[in-house]
């Protein structure tokens, strides 16, 4: 009996090459999501006593069912259980076991395989709505330009501010998703020839690489452009460029470090310096990304500009759902009733 293995193949597996170079293609986050949701069926198979070839219309209606039923996280010994699974991981769940089926186990599954499961957790969800019951950590606040303002004025005058900054700012500006940041490099930030900002070759991403033009900020003290250019020069990147873009700094004299930032250091900057500003959000590495949907759809830019800045698909429902509920005050049905 095959079993589902907790992660892609490794060169040398019973794959084939082209495999083996999808998933070495796909960034670390992606591939240790992947493995959780593999390591949660394997779960389920053992106490629904369940081989894990068995994925089947109505095998996966009752994954969705176990998935329901458990915690976000695993308890700590000693903790109390946290909150229970959010829809949103449980439908990604439901789409690791089908990949994982199709391309390790080679089942000749059915597009619709998971329709049946989809249905029930869609309604599930709609329940859920009716309740006051709270799964998951939730979604990422957006970091709007008013966030970035009283970030930008409570940054310290060193090296740490000086990079803070302008990795806040490229983030926004670029839409741009934790671990793009991270594998950024000094060649990857380019000049525009005609001098109208920068050109940033987002090579490494999770869906495509991607190429996204940066403008001059209308603000000069959040301008990505201006922060960019300080960062540079303050860290000296021109004598490495194929170096990291965003390097990391020692904790106590501030030396500029070949090393670059992982991808969760990335979220924990953001996170700290929103703290130190106060905000009344707390910032992770993907509110940046939610931030420029929301403001860009605020300052009336077509869906298509946000769509192509951040790299999603055309008509992205995901992206749509990244706006921040008040939008609607700026198309709204009492403007010139009241």
């Amino acid at each position: 009996m095959p079993q589902l293995r907790p992660r892609f193949p490794a060169v040398g597996d019973d794959v084939v090459p082209g495999d083996v170079a999808v998933e070495d293609a796909r960034p670390q986050r992606t591939r240790d999501g992947y493995a959780a949701d593999w390591r949660a069926s394997l779960r389920f198979c053992a106490e629904a006593d369940l081989p894990p070839a068995a994925v089947r219309s109505g095998t996966l209606v009752a994954f969705v069912e176990w998935c329901w039923h458990q915690p976000a996280r695993p308890p700590k010994p000693g903790s109390p259980p946290g909150p229970l699974t959010a829809p949103t991981t449980i439908d990604r769940r439901l789409s690791g076991v089908v990949v994982a089926a199709r391309r390790q186990l080679k089942l000749p599954l059915q597009p619709d395989v998971a329709e049946e499961a989809r249905a029930l957790l869609k309604a599930k969800t709609k329940a859920l709505a009716k309740t006051e019951e709270t799964r998951g950590r939730g979604p990422a606040p957006a970091l709007l330009v008013r966030h970035m303002e009283k970030v930008a004025a409570a940054l310290p005058d060193n090296r740490f501010g000086v990079r803070d900054l302008s990795l806040m700012t490229l983030h926004f500006a670029i839409a741009g998703r934790e671990h793009e940041l991270a594998w950024l490099r000094v060649r990857d930030i380019a000049e525009d020839p005609e001098g109208r900002g920068l050109i940033v070759d987002v090579r490494v991403s999770k869906v495509a690489p991607r190429v996204v033009e940066v403008p001059y900020g209308s603000r000069a003290h959040l301008c990505p452009v201006r922060a960019w250019r300080r960062w540079k020069e303050e860290a000296r990147l021109d004598d490495d460029p194929d170096g990291f873009a965003f390097r990391r700094l020692h904790n106590r004299w501030g030396t500029v470090l070949r090393g670059g930032l992982d991808a969760e250091t990335v979220g924990d900057i953001l996170t700290r310096i929103g703290a130190r500003a106060d905000l009344d959000i707390r910032p992770t590495g993907h509110s940046p990304r939610r931030g420029l949907v929301t403001e860009s759809a605020r300052a009336g830019n077509p869906d298509a500009v946000a769509e192509r800045q951040g790299g999603w698909a055309k008509g992205s429902k995901v992206m749509r759902g990244y706006r921040e509920a008040d939008d609607g005050f700026k198309e709204n049905a009492l403007h010139g009733v009241l």
